[in-house]
Order: C-alpha cells, then structure tokens, then sequence
C-alpha cells in the first residue's frame, strides 16, 4: 500500500488512527492490526467505546481526535453520518490532517464529497462502507471474511482500496458517488427494516401463545430469505400471491383486534407483494385489485 507521505519505510503499511470507537470503529482497527498495521492512537469519549477500546485493542494510545490524525497514515473516521462533515472540517482546520494521508470513512450514505476539504489539501480519500450488521465484539471479526465493502474513491486509488480491502478479509464493489445515497437506502431498507419485521412478527407469535417465537420463525425466515436472495419475486409464498382475499381479511381483523400497530407495516408490506406479484405475472391485476381495496379500507379504519 502506497501514498506519498503515508509510509515511512518503503513497502511498510502505514500506522492507523480511528476516530469514533463505535461498533464498527473498534473491529475495524482490530482486523487492520490482526494484519500487521501498527495502531498510531485511538479516540473514543463513552464508557462504551472505552470498553471496546480495551476489549479488542488492549494496549491502544487513546488521545484526542486531532492528536489521533497526527499522529496516523491512515486515518479511519467512524463517526455518525451527520457528524462526519463537522469532524473532516475541523480536523483540516486545526491542521492534524497532511498532504498524502490516506482519509477513510465507513459511512454508507456519503461519498467523496465530505471528505473534500480533506482532498483539497492533498489527502488521499476512501469510501469505504462494510455491508455488515456489528455487534461491537470480537464475533463480528469472524464475520469480516464474508463481508463486501461499497468503495468510493478516484480511479488513481482503486488499488490503494483494493489492497485496503483484501487486507480485511473482504469483497469490493465499486458505488459512484451519485449512486452512494441509493446504496446505503437499499441496504438500510433491507436490513434495519426486516429486523422490524422479524421483531412484529415474534411479538405476533407471543400473543398467538407461543413460547418459542424464534425457535418457530427460524426455519421458514431462513429458507425464504435464502430464497429470495437467490430467486427474487419468484421466491414469494403467501396469501397475497394467491390472491387469497379471505385470509388476508382475517389477518387483518386478527392485527386489528390484537396488535394494531402492525395493521400499517402489514398493509404496506402486501400492497408491494401484490405490485411484485402481478409484475412477475404471478396475480391476477382483477385479484389484485380486490386485494388492495381490502387493504386501503383496513388501513383507512385504523386512521378513522
């Protein structure tokens, strides 16, 4: 890994300074020094990034965000998304950042552009977003083998981003900045959204008596997630796709009397499977349609 000024001795990795010892941060910096880069400092304020500060980097100088930039070649800012503009700034600002170190940010919805006052100075930066749920534990190293990591950076540093990401144990696919905001909503949407989903659903289970929601969903989540990741549309199951307009009645009379919260999430979620299910030539549009009258009308109730 190259970078004018980022290295000391030639062929050397340079020395990593992580700013932000949140969940990410934290596994970050240990997966980097697991492969031979030396740590230069971290910062982190709560009592919980100190924990994860000696749990997975014992020994780790812990310092001030603008002693941790001086003192790093490369520089791993995990802050929050809304954060991360006022940080790069006031690092600029009081000079901790230098030409030829190599900025690297892990958020998924910004790009190259709030790293620009970084870059106008001569700083080398990365995008560089894990597609992966943390824990904040040494669990999530294990998982770092098998994750993708969206990248956004100027062609003359792909390979500075390839060799960043090998060294993590991950895949790379390349996100224009255009497209960086689209990305993080699908992944965000797909992820955050079905832990919802899961959670409605064993609360759901609990009230119908059952003891063991988890134990009961495990199967049938798994088999369709990995259905849908390998089928698409053609995966879905269901009364929606069968156009099965009494059951769905009943279910939602059965949410409205039991959980009415749900009612919303469960009314939006199958007006999409219906839309998906006619595209893939799998409902009738007669069937849909009287569907998605039973829907607004449930959904209408709920909001009179």
């Amino acid at each position: 890994m190259t970078a004018d000024g980022a290295n000391g001795a030639a062929g050397a990795k340079p020395s990593v300074g992580v700013i932000g010892a949140g969940r990410v941060g934290a596994v970050l910096a240990a997966a980097l020094t697991a492969a031979g880069y030396p740590l230069a400092a971290v910062a982190g304020e709560s009592n919980a990034s100190r924990t994860r500060i000696e749990t997975l980097l014992p020994g780790a100088r812990i310092d001030k965000p603008t002693a941790v930039s001086k003192a790093a070649d490369l520089l791993l800012l995990t802050v929050l998304d809304d954060a991360l503009d006022n940080v790069v700034r006031m690092l600029v600002a009081s000079g901790a950042i230098r030409s030829g170190q190599i900025i690297v940010h892990t958020s998924g919805r910004h790009g190259l552009g709030v790293l620009s006052p970084a870059i106008d100075i001569g700083a080398v930066g990365i995008a560089l977003h894990p597609a992966m749920t943390f824990t904040g534990t040494d669990l999530d190293l294990e998982r770092l083998p098998d994750c993708t990591y969206g990248v956004t950076c100027e062609p003359v540093d792909q390979a500075l981003a390839e060799v960043l990401v090998a060294d993590l144990g991950g895949r790379l696919i390349g996100v224009s900045e255009a497209n960086r905001e689209l990305y993080h909503a699908a992944l965000a949407h797909g992820s955050n959204h079905l832990v919802t989903l899961v959670s409605q659903a064993m609360d759901l289970l609990r009230s119908a008596g059952t003891d063991d929601p988890a134990l009961t969903l495990r199967p049938l989540l798994s088999a369709a997630l990995d259905n849908a990741l390998a089928f698409g549309d053609a995966a879905l199951t269901g009364p929606v796709v069968r156009g099965d307009l009494e059951t769905v009645l009943a279910h939602l009379r059965s949410l409205a009397a039991e959980s009415p919260a749900t009612v919303e999430s469960y009314v939006v979620m199958a007006r999409a499977t219906a839309s998906h299910a006619v595209d893939a030539g799998r409902l009738e549009p007669r069937r849909a349609a009287a569907l998605l009258e039973a829907l607004n009308d449930a959904l209408a109730g709920m909001r009179a």
